[in-house]
C-alpha cells in the first residue's frame, strides 16, 4: 500500500468535496446544473475538455500499446489528434448556436424532436453507460492492485464520489474536478517525461536506439505494418477514433458550457493544444519504457510477465525514474482521472434522460424548473446505481472490449447524424432515425461476430467478420442510410425539414440560438 497515493488522493478527494459545496451555492437552474449557466471561460473549459479526453485509457492504455507494438501504437494518437481540428473548425460553433444542453438538441433542431430525441437519447445511453463501465472496471482493478482493498468497495467509492459531484455541484463542479485534474496530469506527465529525459542526458535519440536494443522485435518497432497489417485495418481503427470521438455526448456537452460559439471554438483550441503536448509526452515515456523496463526484472513476475499488465507500463517506469514518492502521486493522478472522466459521463448521461427524454419527450406538459432539477439529480443517483451494479458484473470483461464497442456505436449512431443534420440540407426525420438504427445495430452485430467476441472470447479460429473495428462498414452504411432514407422522404414534412435548414443555416452562423425544434 502506498502511503504517498492515498494521502495525495484523499487530499484530491477533499478539495473536490469542497469544490462542490462552493458549486452547490450557485447551481439552482437547470442551465445551471447542466451547462454552468453558459459562464465557463474558454481557456478553463478548455483545460477542462482536455481533462475529459485524457483518461486512464490514455494514460496507461496507449503507453501499454506503444511499449507493446511500438510505432503501431502511435494510430491511436493520431487519429484521436485529427479528430479535433474536424471538431475546432466544422462542430463547435454550430453546435454552440443551435443546442441548448446536449448535441441531441442540434440534431432535432428542424427535425421531428418527438421522433428522433427518443431514439437519439437510446444511442447515446449505450455509449455513456459503456464508457462508464470501462472506466469504473479500471478503477476497482487499478485500486486493486495499488491499495490492495476490494473490487467492490472501490467500484461502490468511485460510484459514489461521483454521485456527489454530479447531484450537489453539477456541471460547474465536475468542471472544477476535470480542471484540477488535468493540471496533476500534465505535471505528473511532464515530470516523468523530464525525468526520462535526464536519464538519457537529454538525448531524445538515445531513448529510441535503446528502446530498438531492448525490445524483441528490434527494428521494427519503430516501422509500422506490426499490428495492423493491411490498409484497412489502419483505416477501421483511424474511423473508430476519428467518428467516435466525434461523437462521444460528454465530450460535445461541454462546448455548451462557455457563452457563445466563438468561446465554444477557442475552447476546442485550447483543448487540442494541451491534449497534443500530453500525447507527445505519451510517445516519449512508452519508448523510453521499453528500455528500463521490459528487461527489468523487478518489474516482471517468476513467469516473465510484467507484474499488473501493460496497463501498468506507466506506473512500473514511474517507479523506476522516481521511487514510492512519485509513483504515489501518479497512482492518485490516474484514480482521480478515472474519477473525473466519470463525473463527466455522469452528467452527460443525466442531461439525456431528464432533459432529451423526460422533458423533451414523455413530459405532456410544461417541466417546472423545480421538477426538471428534481428529475436531473435523480438521474444522476439512478446513473451512478446502475454503474454500481454494471461495474461488479463486468468485473472479469475485457476493458477495451468494452470501450471499443462505446466508441463504435459513437461514431456510428451520433457521429454521422450529427454532421448531416448541421452540414446537408436534405436531411429529415426519416433518415435521421434510418442512420441512428443502422448505426447503431451494424456496429454492434460486426462486434459480436468480429475477433473480440468470436475468436478473443469465444475461443474460435476465426471470426465471421475480420476486423476488430467494425466502422469501416458502420459508418459507411450509417451515412448511406441517412441518404438514402431522407432522399426518398416526398412527405409534406419532409419538404418542411429541408426548407427549414435555411433558417437553420442563418442561425449557426449568426449565434442566434435555437430554442425549440420544429413541430409537426
Amino acid at each position: 500500500m502506498n502511503i504517498t497515493a492515498i494521502v495525495i488522493f484523499v487530499a484530491f478527494v477533499l478539495t473536490t468535496l469542497a469544490i462542490t459545496y462552493w458549486a452547490a451555492l450557485r447551481t439552482r437552474t437547470t442551465e445551471e446544473f447542466y451547462t454552468a449557466g453558459g459562464g465557463i471561460p474558454a481557456w478553463q473549459n478548455g483545460v477542462a475538455i482536455s481533462g475529459d479526453f485524457l483518461s486512464a485509457a490514455t494514460l496507461l492504455g496507449i503507453t501499454g500499446v506503444i511499449y507493446s507494438l511500438g510505432a503501431d501504437g502511435l494510430i491511436l494518437i493520431a487519429a484521436t489528434l485529427g479528430a479535433w481540428p474536424v471538431v475546432l473548425f466544422l462542430i463547435a460553433e454550430r453546435l454552440r448556436n443551435l443546442g441548448k444542453y446536449t448535441f441531441i438538441d442540434a440534431i432535432s433542431f428542424r427535425l421531428s424532436a418527438s421522433k428522433i430525441r427518443p431514439m437519439a437519447a437510446v444511442a447515446s445511453l449505450f455509449v455513456l453507460v459503456f464508457y462508464l463501465i470501462a472506466q469504473l472496471v479500471g478503477a476497482g482493478k487499478l485500486i486493486q492492485l495499488l491499495f490492495g482493498l476490494d473490487y467492490v468497495f472501490a467500484v461502490i467509492t468511485v460510484s459514489s464520489l461521483m454521485m456527489i459531484y454530479v447531484t450537489f455541484g453539477g456541471m460547474l463542479a465536475a468542471t472544477w474536478v476535470q480542471f484540477i485534474k488535468a493540471i496533476m496530469l500534465v505535471v505528473g506527465g511532464s515530470i516523468i517525461a523530464l525525468l526520462l529525459l535526464f536519464h538519457f542526458d537529454f538525448d531524445v535519440g538515445r531513448i529510441f536506439v535503446s528502446a530498438v536494443d531492448t525490445h524483441p522485435s528490434g527494428q521494427r518497432i519503430v516501422e509500422v505494418g506490426g499490428w495492423l497489417k493491411d490498409p484497412l485495418s489502419v483505416v477501421s481503427v483511424s474511423m473508430t477514433l476519428l467518428f467516435g470521438f466525434i461523437g462521444l455526448p460528454h465530450i460535445l456537452m461541454r462546448l455548451f458550457t462557455v457563452k457563445d460559439a466563438s468561446a465554444a471554438r477557442k475552447s476546442a483550441f485550447y483543448a487540442i493544444s494541451i491534449i497534443g503536448y500530453f500525447q507527445l509526452l505519451i510517445i516519449l515515456i512508452g519508448f523510453g519504457a521499453i528500455s528500463l523496463i521490459m528487461s527489468n526484472d523487478m518489474y516482471h513476475d517468476a513467469a516473465g510477465k510484467l507484474i499488473g499488465g501493460g496497463n501498468m507500463v506507466v506506473l512500473h517506469v514511474t517507479h523506476f525514474l522516481g521511487g514510492d514518492l512519485l509513483l504515489g502521486f501518479i497512482a492518485a493522478v490516474t484514480f482521480a482521472t478515472i474519477l473525473a472522466v466519470v463525473s463527466g459521463l455522469t452528467i452527460s448521461a443525466a442531461a439525456t434522460i431528464a432533459h432529451d427524454l423526460y422533458a423533451g419527450t414523455f413530459a405532456k406538459r410544461e417541466v417546472s424548473e423545480k421538477k426538471k432539477m428534481q428529475v436531473s439529480k435523480l438521474a444522476v443517483v439512478g446513473t451512478g446505481l446502475v454503474a454500481i451494479i454494471l461495474g461488479i458484473v463486468f468485473e472479469h470483461q475485457n476493458v477495451v472490449f468494452v470501450s471499443n464497442l462505446a466508441m463504435a456505436i459513437a461514431a456510428s449512431a451520433n457521429a454521422p447524424v450529427l454532421i448531416m443534420a448541421m452540414y446537408w440540407r436534405g436531411l429529415t426525420t426519416r433518415g435521421a432515425m434510418a442512420g441512428i438504427l443502422v448505426g447503431l445495430f451494424s456496429s454492434v452485430l460486426l462486434i459480436l461476430v468480429g475477433p473480440q467476441v468470436m475468436v478473443d472470447l469465444m475461443g474460435m479460429e476465426k471470426a465471421l467478420f475480420p476486423y476488430t473495428y467494425p466502422t469501416i462498414v458502420s459508418v459507411p452504411l450509417a451515412f448511406l442510410s441517412i441518404w438514402y432514407f431522407s432522399f426518398s422522404d416526398k412527405s409534406e414534412s419532409a419538404a418542411r425539414e429541408k426548407l427549414a435548414f435555411n433558417a437553420q443555416f442563418v442561425i449557426s452562423e449568426t449565434g442566434i440560438g435555437a430554442t425549440k425544434a420544429i413541430k409537426h
